[in-house]
């Protein structure tokens, strides 16, 4: 049996079994795994040493390399993660309405699980836990597909949770991980309608795109993250200088990094030099500019028309000037990917109508986009961040693994 068909079997019949758990029986094993974590935590770190160092020998770059590392202070704060949703409220059999309808008919609408969730993501192993957390607590039992570079470190996670649910007398296919990581397999895992309800695929952009392009199950696009930052005429340029050197530099690997610089004409000339100033004492940025922002930036080299629609991931910034507010909406709009945009500006006017304009999940006033994510929105830890408009946008969190059903009941009624 092909090892897709047996994980969506296994997950199927743990589906159903995981259906009549209560939100006490979840937050319990919930709050046994986050403690697990940690006593286990040497061993975890060991399994993700493993992955680093075979990443490093590969000419992994330093700052891909820290998506993949794992600290003792980054497994605590997993396990925190974890307490957090075991803390958040259940939506499962929450009541969206209820009303009777003019043939006498009692319908409530409820908050129901999806099923089955299947999740391919890349070299963050924090992401299989915290996958895992929101779809337990939803009622959902998950696949999990990693990427190959992580594979010692999420086979560690995952051995811990299965280990904790079924101390907790229920059935671990809960979660479980496609240990073989070959496109071939998670291409099977793509186009496993009869298992699975729901794909999130969770990377860069070329697999966003192969997902995209291969699946026959239904999926959420997530991820991708080619961030605006826009420095209007009427910006504060110290504020803006903090705000950009925040967003660029502070993680350049995460997907709600800023990517992209568009500056108004008017404040060009004292803006990038200040913002070289700033970035100087963070760390090194390679500024790819265009013709008429190069002139003033001492360390840049000329922009590609690809660069502005590229996402990095790394110490790399695009920036374009521009003459007008209306252009700035343009070219963004343009460039989007739907992730999160920002504007930095005094004029309320402008930060109104860059809110209302830009087509993003989040749209920032005054603000670095690095806040956009699960825990910082209150939502526990998030299982991505959909860019798309259809069922979930932004961070999701454990609303957006429900889906809900009509409830409906009569004393002997017929349509007429």
């Amino acid at each position: 049996m092909a090892i897709i068909e047996t994980l969506g079997q296994n997950a199927r019949k743990a589906s159903k079994e995981l259906a009549t758990l209560s939100t006490l029986e979840k937050n319990k094993v919930l709050l046994a795994l986050a403690d697990a974590l940690v006593v286990d935590g040497d061993a975890i770190l060991e399994a993700n040493q493993q992955d680093v160092l075979a990443a490093s020998d590969h000419g992994i770059s330093e700052v891909m390399v820290d998506r993949l590392r794992l600290t003792k202070e980054r497994i605590a704060g997993i396990a925190e993660g974890v307490r957090q949703v075991a803390d958040l409220s259940d939506p499962v059999g929450q009541v969206v309405r209820g009303y009777t309808n003019l043939d006498g008919l009692k319908i409530v609408q409820k908050r129901v699980p999806l099923g089955v969730i299947a999740m391919i993501f890349e070299s963050r192993p924090n992401v299989s836990i915290d996958a895992f957390s929101l779809a337990f607590k939803t009622n959902n039992a998950i696949i999990l597909r990693g990427g190959r570079d992580a594979i010692h470190s999420n086979k560690a996670l995952i051995k811990v949770a299965r280990r904790v649910i079924a101390a907790a007398g229920y059935n671990p296919d809960l979660v479980q991980l496609v240990e073989d990581t070959s496109h071939a397999v998670a291409e099977e895992l793509m186009r496993a309608t009869d298992y699975v309800d729901l794909l999130i695929p969770r990377g860069g952009a070329r697999l966003i795109q192969t997902v995209k392009e291969k699946a026959k199950v239904p999926i959420i696009e997530t991820g991708v993250g080619n961030v605006h930052i826009y420095v209007d005429k009427y910006a504060d340029l110290d504020m803006a200088a903090k705000i950009v050197v925040n967003a660029k530099t502070s993680r350049p690997s995460v997907c709600n990094a800023a990517e992209s610089l568009v500056v108004h004409s008017s404040v060009v000339a004292e803006f990038l030099p200040k913002l070289e100033q700033e970035v100087a004492k963070a760390h090194p940025i390679e500024f790819r500019a265009d013709d008429r922002s190069i002139a003033y930036l001492s360390q840049a080299v000329p922009a590609r028309p690809e660069d502005f629609a590229t996402e990095f991931l790394d110490y790399v910034m695009s920036v374009k000037v521009v003459d007008h507010f209306d252009e700035a909406l343009e070219w963004i709009n343009t460039y989007t990917t739907h992730h999160s945009e920002s504007i930095i500006t005094q004029d309320i006017t402008r930060a109104d109508a860059f809110q209302e304009t830009i087509d993003a999940a989040a749209v920032y006033v005054n603000a670095s986009t690095r806040f956009t994510d699960g825990f910082i929105f209150g939502l526990g830890a998030e299982i991505g961040i959909s860019t798309q408009k259809m069922h979930a946008r932004g961070p999701m969190g454990l609303e957006a693994l429900t889906s809900t059903k009509f409830y409906i009941s009569g004393q002997g009624q017929i349509r007429e």
